[in-house]
């Protein structure tokens, strides 16, 4: 299964490490799932962890090669504009559909969730993709 998360699932699931987007990427990293990311969301994801919580570059680069150890990083070829009130969103939709992602995992509840869809990517939030998976409980 071919999956792509929004910046707000890495955020949420490495500040908080109990939280559902924390389990989604605990699996990713047990190879449960492809991830696939793009060079805009781990900027993004470096960016925010500098620019809003706080994090020095010296932490911030080590989270991200975290993160390069679980996720392929692919360059998505063709540009979308579906999303018109924040185009930075549409960057996350590019990597899900140069994916060919089943699913498009992102908290973001007022510009992409609302989707549902793109193309055959379903569109979750990380609890709904959670259930989707339907794991064995612990």
């Amino acid at each position: 299964m071919k999956v792509v998360l929004d910046t707000n699932i890495y955020l949420s699931g490495l500040i908080f490490p109990n939280s559902k987007p924390s389990l989604v990427l605990d699996l990713a990293k047990e190879g449960k799932f492809e991830i696939y990311c793009s060079d805009f969301i781990i900027v993004e994801i470096e960016r925010i962890f500098i620019a809003k919580f706080g994090y020095g570059q010296n932490t911030t680069d080590k989270i991200i090669l975290e993160i390069l150890k679980f996720v392929k990083v692919i360059q998505p070829d063709k540009k979308v504009d579906v999303i018109k009130s924040n185009a930075d969103d549409n960057h996350i939709l590019e990597c899900a559909m140069s994916a060919q992602a089943d699913y498009l995992v992102t908290g973001d509840k007022k510009h992409i969730l609302p989707l549902k869809k793109f193309g055959t990517t379903k569109i979750v939030n990380a609890s709904d993709f959670l259930e989707k998976l339907d794991l064995p409980e612990v």
